[in-house]
């Protein structure tokens, strides 16, 4: 049980290490795997079938030989011949070249050659030949190999053996080998090859839509599909393009709308709020009960101005008409007096030595409008700002950026909000359990905006003495000197 749950779980592992390999990966793999199979099953074929042909012709021509001569011997013997004539005998006989004959003619054993004796004949092969049974044998003599064959000579107590050596087949098949082993190594490398170049075709497609994908998800909704060469993409790429113009089509009616209904709130808001300055002017003349009901009117105006001015701003990042009017000027006076201009308490400005000379471009107005929403941002949801600082970027290898950072001592943002609190009416769980509901979500997505504009960005973070409260920093890329 232990072993099968062992093996389970390999196999588990080895297919989600295969799940995580790319798909190219996997497809040249494949390509690899099918070939080196492939190619490994021809070579021990053919080198089986041809290791098979060549012992066999071996041993048959051998077997003939070996026949022929133990009938020469059978007839040559007698009682009453000499050794001398046995010796000459084997010495004699029609053998083929490297052949090696042995005669045993009762006790004594008669060899022309000392490279292959009595003792190199296996003892198996000797009892089963001196039972009265011819035999063979392939084995190695001092590391060559031999072909051992011997036939009984009934009548003479004799018997007659001879080794054929192999060596020219195992150097053939050795060659054989290696040329298999080259071919095999040349194929596999060639299918890595053509797996690279076939999978690269097949998943241009797919690049290209993931690509364009891409683009769509960074707002670049003019992004489309060519058509290719391939028909069974065809379909896919004009689905593709459908849905993209589908979808371009719906968000631009969608900015359109939000676009033409801010403007056509400001007339009757300009409306109201001239009215509520009017009546503000006669705010003495009213009784109690209406100039608290004054005050709320007052407070919800203010709050609607705001909101759209909000959207309107919001709706010129959507439709591409927002631009940067960009100012070289000195970022720390800049934001002395941004933030003596929006902030009805003096905040603490923290610079670094090296940033009080820095000088910046910048749009003006987009900066303000950032400083102005992050210290608002602090004054709804943290009791507003402990300090700003102002620091040079010291990461990256490239030209150093600018830093704006914004401390408050509230309770924080949580961890899984930081990412989402940049969105678009988003306020923060915390915001809405405290039941402040002063602010709509836009002003810290107007934040990522003017500063995505500038090609910055910004994010939140923990305070870096770890007292209690959060850090929004503002990265700007735009430092000149």
């Amino acid at each position: 049980m232990e072993t099968t749950g062992l093996r389970s779980r390999f196999w588990r592992r080895a297919g989600s290490r295969a799940r995580r390999l790319r798909l190219r990966t996997r497809i040249i793999l494949s390509f690899v795997l099918t070939t080196l199979l492939l190619s490994a099953l021809l070579s021990v074929t053919v080198f089986a079938l041809t290791r098979q042909n060549l012992l066999n012709g071996r041993e048959n021509d051998a077997l003939a030989t070996v026949g022929f001569n133990a009938s020469v011997v059978n007839r040559r013997l007698s009682p009453d011949i000499e050794s001398e004539a046995l010796q000459n005998l084997v010495s004699t006989l029609a053998t083929p070249e490297g052949s090696r004959p042995v005669l045993r003619v009762g006790g004594d054993w008669f060899q022309p050659s000392f490279e292959f004796e009595q003792g190199d004949i296996d003892e198996r092969l000797r009892r089963t030949v001196e039972s009265g049974k011819p035999a063979r044998m392939r084995y190695r003599v001092r590391d060559k190999p031999f072909l051992v064959i011997g036939i009984p000579i009934p009548g003479h107590n004799a018997s007659y053996y001879e080794a054929t050596p192999l060596d020219e087949i195992e150097d053939t098949l050795g060659s054989l080998g290696l040329i298999l082993a080259s071919g095999g190594g040349g194929v596999t490398l060639a299918s890595a090859a053509v797996g690279f170049w076939a999978s690269r075709r097949l998943l241009r497609p797919l690049v290209d839509i993931g690509k364009a994908a891409q683009s769509i998800a960074r707002g670049d909704l003019s992004t489309r599909l060519e058509p290719g060469a391939a028909r069974e993409l065809i379909t896919l790429t004009d689905s593709f393009n459908d849905m993209v113009g589908a979808l371009q089509h719906r968000i631009a009616q969608d900015e359109r709308f939000a676009s033409e209904v801010s403007h056509e709130l400001r007339s009757p808001l300009m409306t109201l709020s001239a009215s509520v300055e009017v009546m503000n002017t006669r705010r003495a003349e009213l009784p109690e009960r209406a100039r608290t009901a004054l005050d709320l009117l007052t407070e919800d105006v203010n709050r609607f101005e705001h909101l759209v001015e909000d959207l309107l701003e919001i709706s010129r990042f959507d439709v591409g008409t927002a631009e940067l009017d960009l100012d070289v000027f000195n970022l720390l006076e800049f934001v002395e007096n941004a933030v003596s201009a929006t902030s009805p308490v003096a905040i603490p400005i923290s610079c670094e030595p090296a940033v009080a000379r820095v000088r910046v471009r910048a749009d003006k107005r987009r900066l303000v409008q950032v400083i102005d929403n992050l210290l608002s941002n602090a004054q709804k949801y943290a009791g507003g700002a402990t300090g700003i600082f102002l620091y040079q970027d010291s990461m990256g290898t490239g030209p150093k950026g600018i830093e704006i950072a914004v401390e408050d001592a509230g309770p924080g943002v949580a961890a899984d909000e930081r990412e989402h609190i940049f969105d678009r009416f988003s306020r923060g769980r915390q915001a809405v359990e405290r039941g402040t509901t002063t602010g709509v979500g836009l002003g810290l997505a107007l934040v990522a905006e003017h500063v995505g504009l500038h090609q910055g960005r910004v994010w939140c973070e923990d305070r870096p003495d770890r007292l209690p409260g959060i850090r929004f920093v503002v990265h700007l890329p735009a430092a000149v000197s």
